[in-house]
């Protein structure tokens, strides 16, 4: 299926709303509350998503949506767009610009198109199925990554694992060279220009996930669950991202110890 040149330019306009949303808000009061997932949210996550749903509801009335912040709309035509405003918001308000706004379209379960937008620095990625991903227009692809002791490795936070998983990410942070911690989508960003190796997360939502598929694989990385499959709106939550795809079966062998696990 091959990408609409329209598609790729709406999920454009939905960033930069996205982004004019969110821009007033940083460093800046933005109403934090707590849901009850335990999870911050501001009223920068909300206006952005609501300007990023205005817009699909006035020019894509048949698509689907799917956001963090005001859940799903259904579509009639087997296209979603899957929408998180602010990922890494507690990047957010700690002031911190490494956050983003994650846009994805999915069609029939497949994400096609994704963008990460970081509106502060003014970055974006944007990858679509069968096109090479860019970073602000330019291409951007992935590095060779020989061993996995050469590899540099990040995740958001080791909290963020069940006691199962997070035994297996220790053997695979043992394999590594060095591990980052913090980032959000913010690392698999990284991967996909070059300057990280691996990405390893578990417990993701679709909105947190579908934006990243297209990035990193149209820079020249793989992106699966731990059992190595592609991921879908069906998938479990449970990622890896490579930008040398040779590493990947690696990471899986390391990433099936999981001692006692429950996960």
């Amino acid at each position: 299926m091959r990408v609409a040149d329209d598609d790729i330019a709406f999920a454009h306009r939905l960033a930069d709303a996205a982004g004019l949303a969110i821009r007033p808000y940083f460093r800046a009061p933005h109403g934090l509350e707590i849901k009850s997932d335990e999870s911050p949210v501001t009223l920068a996550d909300r206006a952005a998503e609501q300007a990023m749903r205005a817009l699909i509801e006035a020019e894509r009335p048949e698509d689907g949506i799917v956001g963090e912040e005001f859940g799903v709309r259904a579509g009639t035509n087997g296209r979603q767009w899957v929408l998180d405003p602010i990922d890494g918001t507690r990047a957010f308000i700690s002031g911190r610009p490494i956050f983003g706004t994650l846009i994805a379209l999915v069609v029939e379960r497949w994400p096609m198109i994704g963008v990460i937008d970081q509106p502060i620095a003014r970055e974006r990625w944007t990858g679509a199925v069968g096109r090479a991903t860019t970073f602000n227009g330019a291409p951007a692809t992935t590095r060779a990554c020989a061993t996995l002791g050469d590899a540099l490795l990040a995740t958001t936070s080791p909290a963020l694992f069940d006691d199962g998983q997070l035994h297996a990410f220790e053997h695979l942070d043992a394999a590594a060279r060095s591990t980052v911690l913090g980032g959000d989508c913010y690392n698999y960003a990284c991967v996909a220009s070059g300057w990280l190796d691996v990405v390893v997360e578990a417990g993701l939502k679709l909105h947190d996930f579908a934006a990243l598929a297209p990035i990193v694989e149209g820079a020249g990385g793989r992106m699966c669950d731990w059992q190595g499959d592609p991921l879908t709106a069906d998938s479990p939550g449970e990622v890896i991202a490579a930008g040398d795809p040779a590493r990947v079966d690696e990471i899986i062998e390391l990433l099936a110890c999981r001692g006692h696990s429950h996960g």
